[in-house]
């Protein structure tokens, strides 16, 4: 019996993630695999280091761990629709560092993860999950680009 690649698939629910699966379910469709999709929540960031969590954003924290097991199960009974099987994983933590923890604990065969097509500026300053799971992954990376969003063109008069 042939081995089971995994392909963990790190995914956000923005405009790149319907291409991101798509792309992960066509890679599993080449060889036995199975997709293992991943959301990470970041936790908020607090003014004070040693605080503790603010009361008012516990029902918020909440709502977007629960909103977050929604979509997970959407992308999922997307991809058994699609004949791969699949899992989902939900975490918090900061998004890279779970992803590249996660593709070690998996033993993942392959990472297919988006790009959000932020400037190298925006990179240079707020930094880039992708870039960083990119410069550490343990196994190859397939990047897949923010799609272009096509705006109409105003005629003149």
């Amino acid at each position: 019996m042939p081995h089971v690649k995994t392909i963990l698939v790190p995914i956000d629910f923005s405009n790149v993630t319907e291409g991101v699966v798509a792309e992960a379910a066509a890679l599993a469709n080449l060889r036995p695999a199975r997709i293992v999709l991943l959301n990470v929540i970041s936790p908020p960031l607090y003014p004070y280091e040693f605080s503790d969590i603010p009361e008012s954003i516990v029902p918020l924290i909440a709502a977007t761990e629960k909103a977050s097991a929604r979509e997970l199960a959407r992308w999922r009974r997307e991809l058994l629709r699609r004949g791969v099987p699949s899992r989902i994983v939900q975490m918090s933590g900061v998004p890279a560092q779970v992803i590249l923890e996660q593709a070690e604990k998996l033993s993942a065969d392959h990472i297919v993860i988006g790009s959000h097509g932020h400037t190298a500026l925006y990179d240079l300053i707020a930094g880039s999950t992708t870039t960083r799971v990119l410069k550490s992954a343990p196994c190859p990376v397939v990047v897949v680009p923010a799609q272009k969003v096509s705006r109409p063109r105003v005629q003149a008069a």
